[in-house]
């Protein structure tokens, strides 16, 4: 079975500084790719290369610079999925309670406890 490393939560200056090396690295070489920027920058900043990739991915998402689902739209996803969730148990609930009250209501069953009650 193979562990899996603890993920690292980042201090969001060093984020921010490594993403802005990468920057400058490849402005100074433009020939430099993402990849090379990031392994280079990533060794001297400390920051794994593959989540220093991800970051600059998701920056260049954020500033309409390249396709996808920038941070806000994500976090508004998750808000709404979060929501979603919540309301469809209250309507199970409701959609219980309505079905019990219903049966509790019904003229029929009311005939049928009077005449077991007398």
């Amino acid at each position: 079975m193979r562990v899996m490393p603890v993920p690292r939560k980042y201090p969001q200056e060093l984020r921010e500084r490594a993403m802005r090396l990468v920057q400058e690295a490849r402005k100074e070489d433009p020939k430099l790719s993402l990849n090379a920027a990031v392994v280079r920058i990533g060794q001297r900043t400390g920051v794994n290369p593959d989540t220093l990739r991800g970051w600059c991915k998701q920056a260049a998402i954020d500033a309409g610079e390249r396709p996808g689902t920038s941070s806000s739209d994500a976090a508004r996803i998750k808000q709404l999925e979060a929501e979603n969730r919540e309301l469809k148990r209250a309507n199970e609930i409701m959609l219980a309670a309505s079905s019990f009250f219903a049966r509790e209501l019904d003229p029929r069953k009311a005939s049928e406890r009077v005449g077991a009650d007398g």
